[in-house]
């Protein structure tokens, strides 16, 4: 009997943990990142899937700092930057911010028309209806309704984990490749250097740091309540990579084998699915690209608003009214009108718009971790809660990674043939 009361402390302990750390490493997979993972299983099969293991460390370590920062102070990112480093710095980063958001939440809503276009639904139905259902979904609902309902979103990643179960992999050589690193005759692939960039790189990306600071300081989480929260940070981001692994898994199954090796956008993977894995398997793809697309949707504009108006002294926060905090809602109103605005024209390059917020992305990213680094370190700010010397070697070596490989990346994207 105290065997079973014991494990049911352990799991109500387990969903009372999971909040905003599970949110937004989960968002990461959003249809950029399934489009990587994607093109990564259709053109190198599972050989890439050993990037898994520094992809999870790097997304504890960066998303554990913002979190501790976010308990520790009662403050967000932005608020932080601006009372360290000045107003004038800030403006700068918030510019930054908007722009490479704005692009991501564009890319979103391309995924939305994308998916539902599986289904036959238009654009120009899927698009606006999508726009309102988010719009709403905040601007009526209160902190503890919306993240409830972005939990839910965070589960149905699992028709990821279904899919790839349904591309009848092959398991073995899947885990082979998981834990071992490919030949140094692999490093010369020019293509499959920057496959390996692009899955290393889209996992981290400055806005998500805003967000997750943000959400644990509105939740009202404090250093008593951390350890919950640091569990929810561990477990959201081992979740969001074993679902990237099985998009990995279930493209290189089903695409690589049968000899579909380029996808354009996110649904063209489950298109191409359809006559080799059968109509369960697609259908589970198509609809968490759905699920995915719409849930960054919701978050994009939401991060936004927040960081814009944190950095800018402006009421923010979902459990204040429009009348509270009108620039915050006008703000996330206006993202998403626009950003499915520009979708709706007669001739949107969902490609070209997701390259550019990549490489946006990547120029963003170093300068944002850097901030944070230097923050976490303050011990006027932190107090007895700055980095231990080792959790600093281990974040200041991350940093230098991801920064390295978002270089790599914007270099890639914007000279291909180099």
């Amino acid at each position: 009997m105290k065997f079973f009361k014991s494990w049911r402390v352990r799991i109500l302990f387990f969903l009372a943990a999971l909040g905003p750390g599970f949110i937004t490493a989960n968002v990461d997979n959003d249809a950029g990142g399934i489009f990587t993972y994607s093109q990564a299983g259709a053109q190198f099969g599972y050989s890439l899937l050993w990037t898994m293991l520094p992809i999870t460390l790097a997304l504890i370590v960066v998303q554990e700092m913002c979190a501790r920062m976010g308990a520790v102070t009662g403050k967000g990112l932005s608020d932080l930057i601006r009372e360290e480093f000045g107003l004038r710095i800030t403006v700068v980063c918030m510019v930054l911010l908007v722009v490479v958001n704005f692009l991501n939440v564009v890319t979103e809503f391309a995924g939305i028309a994308g998916s539902m276009q599986l289904f036959h639904v238009s654009k120009f139905i899927s698009v606006p209806a999508g726009a309102l259902l988010v719009w709403a979904l905040v601007v009526k609902g209160d902190y503890k309704g919306v993240e409830k309902v972005f939990l839910f979103a965070s589960v149905v990643y699992l028709a990821y984990i279904i899919a790839g179960v349904l591309g009848r992999p092959d398991w073995h050589a899947a885990m082979l490749e998981t834990v071992k690193l490919p030949p140094r005759s692999a490093w010369s692939d020019h293509a499959y250097l920057y496959a390996t960039i692009a899955v290393i790189g889209t996992t981290i990306t400055p806005w998500m740091q805003f967000y997750l600071q943000s959400s644990v300081v509105e939740k009202g989480v404090t250093v008593r309540q951390y350890k919950a929260t640091r569990l929810d940070v561990v477990i959201g981001s081992i979740f969001t990579d074993v679902v990237a692994w099985f998009i990995v898994v279930v493209c290189a199954a089903t695409l690589f084998v049968h000899g579909v090796h380029n996808i354009n956008v996110p649904a063209d993977a489950a298109e191409a699915m359809r006559p080799i894995a059968g109509d369960y398997a697609f259908l589970l793809f198509a609809a968490g690209l759905f699920n995915a697309s719409l849930f960054a949707a919701s978050i994009l504009p939401l991060t936004t608003a927040y960081t814009v108006c944190e950095g800018l002294g402006f009421e923010s926060g979902l459990d204040r009214s429009w009348k509270q905090a009108p620039v915050f809602y006008w703000f996330y109103t206006l993202l998403i009108a626009f950003g499915a605005g520009v979708v709706l024209l007669p001739h949107f390059n969902i490609v070209s718009t997701a390259i550019l917020s990549q490489v946006l992305n990547g120029l963003l990213l170093p300068v944002i971790l850097y901030f944070m680094l230097r923050l976490i370190n303050n011990k006027e700010l932190m107090g007895e809660h700055t980095n231990s010397t080792w959790f600093n070697v281990v974040a200041w070596t991350t940093a230098g990674i991801v920064v390295a490989l978002s270089c790599a990346l914007v270099w890639n994207t914007i000279h291909p043939s180099a």
